[in-house]
């Protein structure tokens, strides 16, 4: 994970602007999304805000930290690392 977040620190701005960061938010808000569910089941999802392009790889790291703290076994964490994966191919970073 932290390879990714170090790959789009180093992109070039139009990198970025061309999916790159848009990815990594998605990816940062999936985190998120499911770190809510797991801590607070059944209250209203808050939605990650998008704090630029230039912030994208901060968002992914701190929403995957908070992640890998909440999940309970192995197979949530093979499935985190999965996502990982297939955004940073689809970013192309």
């Amino acid at each position: 994970m932290d390879h990714f977040a170090d790959r789009l620190r180093a992109a070039p701005q139009s990198r970025l602007q061309r999916g790159a960061a848009a990815e990594a938010l998605g990816l940062a808000r999936e985190f998120a999304r499911r770190t809510q569910v797991l801590e607070e089941p059944g209250t209203p999802l808050r939605e990650m805000p998008d704090a630029g392009m230039f912030a994208a790889a901060d968002q992914i790291t701190v929403a995957v930290h908070d992640l890998a703290l909440v999940l309970t076994d192995e197979g949530q964490v093979e499935e985190a690392l999965e996502l990982v994966a297939q955004a940073q191919q689809r970013a192309g970073v």
